[in-house]
């Protein structure tokens, strides 16, 4: 005999579990909003109930009516025959959904409907039912909706999306029901009977790979749960023992056969381990593998030949985690990566976002619309092939233009200039080439009268004129700086568009020097130095991203940051952190006062591949985080301000007048056998050795000057320590 039952589910769903129930051998099947209609026997209620992957509930309608007022709703509840359905003996809970201008609250409402089914099995019985809010034997569902409610007898008991492996959670999980959605739409099912991979990199506590796992394997959702209609009165339990026996059957031979290839990896530790305890919660240990890993570790297995594959994955997308600006940067990094390493596979990323799903730098294929809990969410399906590549969003590189022909002819000074950046250029060539360097110092006021720090960044030239002396004419002043506008496009070929100048001039009134406008807000290019690439922006902040004459200290740091625990004090935009991260280190900590500094350093962080769990930052004072510091390190980075007065410092920050303090303090935390490299480019710097002979100090400053800065070598001073 049939009956009419109720599915329900997350928005979006209602198309995919209609499919499902199908399968049940349901028939009669409408769909509405959050869920779908259908008649079956009490058998395939059973089996949706065990096998569906996509509804919360399962709900068998036992009464339908209009509510007029609190009574009504009452009367209507109490005249279902509950002595039929519910054992005296039993815990009951009742959810209510819904509210209208009778039925104000839905706790009330509750509470009417658990009265009036306990008084009509006292009435019967002799005897009521208890409430219990865990736990509950029988769930009765009551919706109402426009007037009308329905009151059902809910056959799952707890949500279905529960299937009983998770025991542990990340930061922003999703539901087992959503993932399954999720799978099927990526075309999953199929995938895995051609013996196709799943590989998902940023795999958080691992609930894509055990549906996935789940699906390939023919393994039933709910055979590690227990149902609400198991202690219902009208239960059979003959029919539902035959089906749990044939879900085990199925799950051994399923079990027993090849095995496909499931992956998963995520950077933060934790979550790894959360996975791990769901995947074993599932007895699915000998199946899935999972590896901590950075997003730029992830690349094609080679423990054996996958020839095809689905790439599916649930990144942050700005809601719950993350920031948009630099999240922007980890869809292009993993677009990259896919680029690189998956030609022919097919990728499915899941975002609450989807302007996000623009910067992987291919076109999707296909969209589909979900809901993650309230979030609207969208899941974009690549096809990784050539056609379908673009350039995404944040790419300039075609924007570096040759240079204008039918320039105006140089005056001699321009010429003069002109010829030195050519000349300057040539001497390094060599060393450009031999040490892949594409971010130099091509010229730094090498002629007085041109008095300006002349850098590259790839396609791109950084100007910078020094404050001219007040001995030096106004007019003049501006006629030099007009003819180095003149000679740097002519001498370097570079179109005057990636040009950045920065003037600076005595001016009266509020503003004492002048700074030119940039020519388009927000213009960050990216730059590669040794493995990393960074963001550099020439023409909103007076610094730029990236300081050249440290080149040789962040290369230093890479070779001896492998697994050490790396500190950045006064980190700017973390740069020798991202060089220590990609060198290997234990996990790097970078610390710094300014927001806009740490938004940026995450960015380079994203660019880069690397998450945040091993790689931390904190806002803060360093002179006083050094202090509360009880952690210790290996590595340590102090390159200070020569001098600041912020006013989010408890006090002024004086660095000849401080150095003793702030390294004898970094020295506290640094580990025996670690070192400390200290820096800082205030040219008439005395370093206080009488203070720190307790330390083994050795100045390495001439070691840390690479060509591009043998012309200033007062550009900064830097030291190493270690205990003795």
């Amino acid at each position: 005999m049939e009956h009419q039952y109720f599915a329900a589910c997350p928005k979006g769903l209602e198309i995919l579990l209609a499919e499902e129930l199908e399968t049940f051998a349901c028939d009669d099947l409408r769909q509405t909003v959050a869920g779908v209609y259908f008649n079956a026997s009490l058998e395939s209620a059973y089996r949706a109930c065990l096998w569906t992957r996509l509804a919360n509930k399962i709900l068998m309608p036992l009464a339908r009516f209009q509510v007029s007022d609190a009574d009504a709703l009452y009367d209507g509840v109490k005249a279902v025959a509950w002595d039929e359905h519910i054992n005296p003996n039993s815990t009951i809970l009742v959810d209510f959904i819904g509210t209208d201008d009778i039925i104000r609250n839905s706790q009330f409402g509750a509470l009417k409907v658990k009265d009036a089914i306990v008084d009509r099995i006292r009435e019967v019985t002799g005897t009521r039912p208890s409430v219990a809010k865990v736990n509950p034997d029988i769930r009765i569902n009551a919706r109402l909706s426009k007037g009308g409610i329905v009151v059902s007898l809910d056959m799952s008991g707890a949500s279905l999306h529960r299937r009983g492996y998770r025991v542990r959670q990340g930061i922003a999980p999703m539901k087992e029901n959503l993932a399954a959605a999720i799978l099927l739409r990526a075309g999953w099912p199929a995938i895995a009977k051609e013996g196709g991979a799943l590989l998902d990199p940023m795999c958080g506590s691992g609930t894509i790979l055990i549906e996935a796992a789940m699906m390939a394997a023919d393994i039933a959702p709910g055979l590690q749960r227990s149902f609400g209609f198991e202690h219902w009165l009208n239960h059979k339990n003959d029919t539902w023992l035959a089906l749990r026996e044939e879900a085990i059957e199925r799950r051994r031979a399923g079990l027993e056969g090849e095995l496909v290839e499931i992956r998963g990896y995520d950077a933060d530790v934790a979550v790894i381990r959360a996975a791990e305890e769901n995947i074993a919660q599932a007895n699915l240990d000998d199946w899935l593998r999972l590896s901590r890993k950075e997003l730029k570790d992830f690349k094609m297995p080679t423990h054996k030949t996958l020839e095809h594959g689905l790439i599916i994955s649930n990144p942050p997308y700005g809601e719950r985690l993350g920031e948009i600006e630099s999240l922007k940067l980890l869809y292009q990094y993993l677009g990259d990566r896919l680029k690189a390493d998956f030609s022919g596979w097919q990728t499915a990323i899941f975002t609450g976002n989807p302007e996000l799903g623009k910067h992987m730098g291919m076109r999707a294929g296909k969209k589909y619309k979900f809901f993650n809990g309230t979030i609207p969410c969208e899941l974009l399906m690549f096809s990784i092939q050539e056609a379908s590549f673009h350039r995404h969003p944040l790419d300039r590189s075609d924007s570096a233009s040759k240079v204008k022909q039918g320039q105006e002819e140089l005056t001699a000074g321009a010429a003069m200039l002109a010829n030195r950046l050519k000349k300057n250029k040539k001497q390094l060539a060599k060393w450009l080439k031999k040490n892949q360097v594409e971010c130099y110092r091509l010229y730094d006021a090498d002629m007085p009268e041109y008095s300006a720090a002349i850098d590259i960044y790839g396609d791109y030239v950084h100007v910078q004129e020094y404050q001219a002396p007040k001995s030096v004419d106004e007019a003049k002043a501006q006629k030099r700086f007009e003819e180095i506008k003149a000679a740097v496009p002519n001498a370097l070929g570079i179109d005057e568009a990636n040009i950045s100048y920065k003037q600076r001039r005595r001016n009266r009134g509020k503003t004492q020097y002048e700074k030119l406008e940039p020519w388009e807000p927000h213009a960050d290019i990216t730059v590669q130095e040794g493995q990393g690439k960074f963001l550099i922006n020439l023409w909103d902040y007076l610094d730029c991203g990236l300081f050249l004459d440290h080149r040789p200290v962040r290369q230093k740091i890479s070779t001896m940051a492998k697994g050490a625990r790396f500190l950045n004090l006064f980190c700017y935009t973390a740069t020798a952190s991202v060089h220590a991260a990609l060198a290997g280190a234990r996990f790097t900590v970078s610390v710094d006062m300014s927001n806009t500094y740490l938004k940026w350093a995450r960015k380079n962080y994203a660019l880069n591949g690397l998450g945040e769990g091993r790689n931390r930052l904190e806002q803060a004072d360093c002179t006083k985080w050094l202090k509360d510091c009880e952690q210790t390190f290996d590595l340590i980075l102090l390159d200070p301000p020569s001098f600041s007065n912020s006013k989010k410092m408890e006090d002024v920050l004086d660095i000849q007048r401080d150095h003793v303090e702030l390294i004898c303090d970094s020295m506290k935390i640094l580990e025996p056998g670690g070192t400390l490299i200290f820096s800082n480019n205030l040219r008439s710097f005395k370093m206080d050795l009488t203070q720190l002979g307790d330390f083994d100090v050795r100045d390495i400053t001439g070691s840390t000057l690479d060509p591009d800065f043998s012309r200033n070598a007062k550009i900064h001073q830097c030291w190493t320590l270690q205990h003795k």
